[in-house]
């Protein structure tokens, strides 16, 4: 007698018939749309009645949104296991996370030999298919160092690559009766797949007992491992036997599966379309009402069970249990194999002590409750680009909005759209070229539309349309206390001025809608000179570029070189698709220095911006960040530059000019108050104490700052960042809205006291 408290959930078996190849798509797409939770499939390579199972998978996850896709099983002789891992991890990262892996150890020996597969005894087949779960799980695994090497008697790798990771923790589930196998669930898969027809009585029970010895001896937890059921049956107006009758009988039938055998996840037999429509639409969600009454009135513990490895591993000021069930399925903490992918952002290396990952604003709002009530830091992520470091931490709650990834253009003759946070711009810009609209958006397809689009965001067309944030036009936010607030030109103006600069301060915005601009194509240059005299060239272009008619915006990228002279490269981008005026303004800056590479093309402004869901995997524990803004590439400021580079007090800068429309906005109409100045400066350093003496002597010849490209958090820095009236108006703003000051890891900014001049 068991209930190990999963969650119920439900789903089809459907016959891959090759001669009806739409008909098992549609019955796939049913599935979904009757609110079904998986949709699974044989695998028989052999068996040319049948569609290629691996093929058919992919395409209903494509054809699909929500619904989770698996092999009911399989078969592992005819795949060779590290390229069933990559391929598992591939179509989980393109399905969003849509992959489930059941595995056979293998049947019909004449057809998979027939086949050119390995003919193996019952005792091999088991022996193999052991190895090739640790092929698999070391393959899921990037964050060991090495390669992969299993020295198994039928699987011998030795040193292939590991990754990628698939996007969400891959459940392994075996097909399996026979005590051998059952042995193995216990000590390594993390599910049961038997089917109840093959089942004698008492087998689940039997089976029960030996995978929960095993996974003990294994020193697992058995509630870690989620028994599944294929069942088969007939929907019918009365009652005839077992799983043969009403909705209501067939809830009855089940129920005791859940509350005495364990069973969590029912999968259906059969291509009956009707009868796909009444086990999603009726059986399911009484079966999960009942289940749900059943466990309240026993007190069961339900929910998914943390490993004992992993619990070793909870850090001290989170109270982990205490995490709201609807979170449950979508938090991630230290020992879950999906910690390597969100625990770090592009260039800092983090280990947070839970990431959550909201999938709606009411997921939001539960997630910033809960992480207030902790005692450790907060941190909220958009797309998890943000060099500064800031959106992880080390021990404390990562709010990752990664998920909140909507792009939807509301109006193309305005240029309306509506961005959710977790959406990369790369995305944006692919997604509004069909329309003839483009937006400015950094210099990265990979940086987030939240962090950017409320810091500032200076991008490539920055010249010409003005900053990301001079488009905002209203943003939706979940405030410090959980209230969800829209703030546009009527309701909140005075929030709205403040996500337009210091977003990050005031709330965790879940949408923003923006006016993009008429642009398909562009003219984009790159340029590469040898550096070695830096100031001369830094002056020279800072006089073409601020010369330059306001379509050309240029960013100039140096890096430092062991033993050589520092590296130029300069992208500089035209506004519009007329060559000859583009032609115009380039060739001068052919001249800057000795020429080592040079190309031109019109493009679409998509492409300069290529879309990526690149993982994050950091690499530095504290980088070093300067920024600064000017109002001109002054000759002091060029050979402090040239003097860190040589020195190697830094070791690589940017160089991003703004002027023109940026400079047309009044600065106190937004929170972005650097209005005057022509060009931003950001460097990388990687020695703190000489980076900060570099950067102290450098800032008396500049202007402010831009908050996303520094990391130096003393007290001075805020003022370069929001100076004068800007800093007084943001503090009065923080008291109405967080006067917590909830959110103070994108530079602290405290609130007005009460009585406060």
């Amino acid at each position: 007698m068991a209930d190990y408290g999963h969650e119920p959930a439900f789903g089809t078996f459907i016959t891959p018939r090759s001669d009806r190849p739409g008909d098992v798509v549609a019955l796939a797409r049913l599935s979904e749309r009757a609110g079904l939770d998986l949709v699974t499939f044989q695998d028989h390579p052999y068996q040319a009645a049948f569609l290629d199972t691996w093929t058919l998978l992919t395409w209903v996850a494509a054809q699909t949104e929500r619904v989770r896709v698996s092999a009911n099983v399989i078969n592992l002789p005819l795949r060779p296991p590290a390229v069933l891992a990559r391929s598992a991890a591939s179509l989980d990262l393109l399905s969003g996370g849509r992959f489930e892996l059941g595995l056979g150890a293998g049947a019909f020996w004449d057809a998979i030999e027939a086949m050119g597969g390995p003919r193996r005894t019952p005792g091999e087949s088991i022996d193999a298919l052991s190895e090739a779960i640790d092929v698999i799980r070391a393959v899921w695994d990037p964050s060991e160092r090495g390669g992969v090497r299993v020295d198994g008697e039928h699987y011998r790798v030795r040193g292939a690559k590991r990754g990628p990771a698939p996007a969400h923790d891959i459940s392994i589930w075996l097909g399996a009766l026979k005590p051998r196998m059952l042995r193995l669930i216990g000590a390594k898969a993390d599910g049961w797949l038997p089917s109840l027809p093959y089942m004698k009585d008492g087998d689940l029970e039997r089976g029960n007992t030996i995978i929960d010895e095993a996974a003990a001896e294994a020193g697992r937890d058995p509630r870690e491992i989620r028994r599944l059921l294929n069942v088969g049956g007939t929907f019918a107006p009365t009652g005839r036997g077992f799983l043969q009758g009403p909705p209501e009988q067939w809830v009855d039938d089940l129920l005791p599966l859940v509350l005495e055998q364990g069973v969590s996840t029912f999968i259906l037999f059969g291509d009956e379309p009707r009868a796909i429509e009444v086990w999603g639409g009726e059986v399911a969600p009484a079966l999960r009402e009942a289940v749900a009454r059943e466990r309240g009135a026993s007190g069961t513990a339900a929910g998914e069970v943390v490993r004992p490895k992993a619990r070793a591993l909870r850090r001290d000021g989170i109270d982990y249990d205490g995490l709201p069930a609807a979170l449950r399925g979508k938090a991630v903490e230290p020992g879950d194999r999906r910690y390597a992918s969100v625990r770090s952002t592009y260039m800092r290396s983090g280990s947070p002590g839970l990431v959550i990952r909201p999938e709606s604003v009411e997921d939001v709002v539960a997630a910033l409750g809960f992480a207030r009530a902790q005692d450790v830091p907060l941190a909220i992520r958009s797309g998890g680009h943000g060099i500064s470091g800031r959106s992880t931490n080390d021990g404390g709650v990562v709010v990752d909005l990664g998920r909140l990834n909507g792009i939807e253009v509301l109006d193309p003759a305005t240029g309306r759209i509506r961005l959710g946070p977790g959406a990369r711009w790369g995305h944006v810009a692919e997604a509004l070229h069909p329309y003839g609209l483009a937006m400015s958006s950094g210099d990265f397809g990979d940086v987030g539309v939240g962090g950017l689009a409320t810091a500032g965001g200076i991008g490539f067309l920055a010249r010409r349309h003005g900053l990301t944030i001079d488009h905002v036009v209203a943003a939706d936010l979940v405030l410090a206390d959980g209230t969800e607030v829209r703030a546009d030109a009527e309701t909140h103006p005075d929030l709205l001025w403040a996500v337009r600069g210091a977003g990050g301060n005031v709330g965790v915005v879940t949408a923003i809608e923006l006016e993009a601009y008429p642009l398909r194509d562009v003219v984009y240059a790159r340029m590469v000179f040898d550096a070695a005299a830096t100031a001369p060239l830094l002056e020279q272009w800072g006089r073409l570029q601020e010369e330059a008619p306001r379509e050309l915006t240029g960013f100039l990228y140096l890096s430092a070189q062991r033993g050589a002279s520092p590296i130029a490269q300069l992208v500089s981008v035209y506004a519009g698709d007329d060559t000859q005026a583009a032609t115009d303004v380039l060739t001068p800056l052919l001249g800057l220095g000795p020429l080592l590479d040079q190309q031109a093309a019109i493009v679409p402004y998509a492409a300069i911006v290529p879309a990526s869901d690149t993982p994050h995997n950091g690499g530095v524990d504290r980088p070093l960040l300067g920024s600064g803004l000017a109002g001109h590439l002054s000759p002091e400021i060029a050979r402090r530059i040239e003097a860190g580079l040589r020195d190697r007090d830094i070791h690589w800068v940017a160089i991003r000019s703004v002027g023109g429309a940026v400079n047309d906005v009044d600065p106190l109409a937004t929170a972005y108050a650097h209005r005057h100045q022509n060009f931003s400066l950001s460097s990388v350093g990687g020695r703190q104490a000489v980076f900060l003496r570099h950067w102290d002597a450098l800032r008396p010849h500049l202007d402010g700052l831009y908050l996303n490209f520094e990391t130096d958090t003393r007290p001075e820095r805020l003022h370069d960042a929001f100076p004068g009236e800007t800093l007084i108006r943001l503090r009065r703003i923080k008291a109405r809205y967080d006067p917590g000051n909830v959110f103070d890891q994108n530079f602290p900014i405290p609130p007005e006291a009460p009585g406060e001049a």
